[in-house]
């Protein structure tokens, strides 16, 4: 059974780094097309960032230049490294494969205010 955990969210000022990470049991991790989504408070659930077997990687053009994703096969996880948040970057953060085959985790929150 396929089981993904999101952690590392917290409450920042603006400004200020977080690094999500994303840990995938029960699957063959090192193929998987991966990808970190976002849902904010009454907002559709949006991609933000996504690395492929290959590690091409793409962002949402709200997050480029700030946001780092990254994956270890290793440990079978991904990360996003996120600099520079903003009050817009609020909201519970989400990994799934970039098709979303997945059944969705929790998620993490992540809450900027000063």
């Amino acid at each position: 059974q396929v089981r993904v955990v999101e952690s590392g969210g917290g409450l920042v000022q603006p400004g200020e780094s977080l690094r999500l990470s994303c840990a995938a049991s029960g699957v063959i991790f090192s193929v998987l097309n991966m990808a970190w989504y976002r849902q904010g408070p009454g907002k559709q659930r949006e991609l933000v960032a996504s690395i492929t077997n290959l590690d091409k990687i793409d962002y949402a053009d709200s997050v480029k230049g700030r946001f780092t994703i990254s994956r270890d096969n290793a440990k079978n996880t991904v990360s996003l490294q996120m600099n520079i948040l903003k009050p817009e970057d609020p909201a519970v953060y989400f990994c799934n494969t970039i098709r979303q085959s997945f059944g969705w985790g929790q998620g993490t929150q992540v809450t900027v205010s000063s």
